[in-house]
């Protein structure tokens, strides 16, 4: 059965520079966007927020949605990533929570697209999208209340892009 990885990410903008998390992966310093995985019983905007305090101790609420991304890693595990965005005022000391984090930076967005360490292609595509603008509500991505029906509450989220839309459930066994 496909179970892709569902992930969240952050791109926040201040002063015209984005903010990027460093990791060490193998022994190398690797940049990203805050982010990561989606949890039981939270909302993906939740989870948006959640990851940018625990990597970089800012507390903020989202404040747009960028996209959606289907991506398989060299590893073949496949992702499907949710871009949410912030415009802060100003660059906001950082002070990541959780210890994956060796350090944040803020830089240019010249300077991440010709980057040799970022994670992903994601990282890149995610700033080629902030610079062209894209940005969507977001009562785009929201969750849909559903009744609590025989003990039980599938988690629906639905997500409209365009004219299509995307429901992302997660089923219960009763």
């Amino acid at each position: 059965m496909f179970k892709p990885h569902v992930t969240v990410a952050c791109l926040v903008q201040a002063e015209g520079e984005l903010l990027v998390v460093e990791e060490t992966i193998n022994g190398r310093p690797t940049w990203n966007q805050p982010a990561g995985h989606l949890e039981a019983d939270e909302t993906l905007l939740e989870a948006a927020e959640r990851e940018l305090y625990e990597e970089t101790g800012i507390a903020t609420p989202m404040h747009y949605f960028i996209a959606i991304n289907q991506w398989i890693a060299p590893d073949s595990t496949p992702f499907v990533r949710f871009l949410f965005g912030v415009d802060l005022a100003e660059k906001a000391p950082t002070q990541p929570q959780d210890s994956d984090i060796d350090c944040c930076w803020w830089l240019p967005p010249a300077q991440i697209l010709t980057a040799s360490n970022l994670r992903s292609p994601l990282v890149a595509e995610s700033v080629r999208l902030w610079q062209q603008g894209t940005r969507y509500p977001l009562h785009l991505v929201r969750p849909v209340p559903v009744a609590v029906s025989r003990g039980c509450a599938p988690a629906f989220c639905m997500i409209e892009c365009a004219a299509c839309f995307f429901i992302v459930m997660r089923a219960c066994h009763v």
